[in-house]
């Protein structure tokens, strides 16, 4: 019988990207209901993933994971950090606002980072980890590919922004990629209780 694992989101879409990374686990993946709101109240991104997790396990009885993450600009001391998803409208109106924030500060270095974290029934958290991907923000928008700031965050290691990346690429590179190559080993040592 497959483990039921809640996602701490209403998103179809971040399921599935969960789903990707959980595929060689026995695990069934299943999207919290809409009315079921959590407020980000977090001061981190580690806080705020342990919060949506362990409210929607207690509130649902279930095991949930959740992750929230974003990008950090050091000359914007941080921003926008934990309101990456708040800091405008659209993907196109947030990246306009950060390059105009940042105008000609030569100091161009960021990182994305994604924080997880996995809550039991009772709503304490059983695992967590951390995932940094470091890079810079580019003058102006390169590549198709993803989605948020990935035309304007350049990873100098590869020599591409994350939206020029075929899918695997940015998979492997990413915050989220790290993060999860961090807590697969965890997972798979995790007693259920089934």
């Amino acid at each position: 019988m497959k483990k039921i694992l809640v996602v701490a989101t209403s998103n179809p879409g971040k399921l599935l990207e969960i789903q990707d990374y959980l595929t060689d686990l026995d695990l069934e993946l299943q999207l919290k209901p809409d009315e079921l709101e959590i407020e980000e109240t977090g001061e981190t991104f580690s806080e705020n993933a342990c919060l949506k997790a362990s409210q929607v396990a207690a509130a649902m009885g279930q095991w949930a994971i959740a992750d929230d993450s974003g990008l950090e600009v050091e000359a914007l001391e941080g921003a926008p950090g934990i309101y990456s998803a708040r800091y405008g409208h659209s993907d196109r109106n947030r990246i306009e606002r950060l390059l105009f924030e940042l105008g000609n500060e030569l100091n161009r270095e960021a990182r994305f980072v994604c924080a997880i974290a996995i809550a039991r029934p009772d709503g304490s958290i059983a695992l967590q980890t951390e995932g940094i991907c470091p890079g810079e923000i580019l003058h102006s928008p390169r590549g198709n590919n993803g989605f948020g700031y990935d035309p304007v965050f350049y990873v100098p290691e590869q020599q591409m922004t994350f939206a020029e990346m075929t899918p695997e690429l940015k998979k492997s590179v990413s915050h989220r990629g790290k993060a999860f190559q961090v807590l697969l080993p965890k997972l798979q040592k995790l007693d259920f209780g089934f």
